[in-house]
């Protein structure tokens, strides 16, 4: 199996994203680390680049709404 990896920086933290084919597309999600639950739903894309790019938006999005811990 064809597996893309991507590493980016979003609210300065860390994230590994993680892309495999699905049938005539990609799928992207965070990479799992053993021992710690996943629970977040992938993003596709006609490309690993598209999909990786649809799941970092989100993170992004996520991290402007969330409150500021003080």
């Amino acid at each position: 199996m064809t597996v893309h990896r991507f590493e980016e920086t979003i609210g300065g933290r860390a994230y590994q994203i993680e892309v495999t084919p699905v049938s005539n597309r990609w799928r992207a999600q965070l990479q799992r680390t053993p021992g710690i639950p996943a629970a977040m739903m992938p993003f596709y894309g006609q490309t690993p680049d598209e999909a990786a790019r649809h799941l970092a938006q989100w993170l992004a999005l996520a991290h402007r709404r969330a409150p500021s811990a003080v």
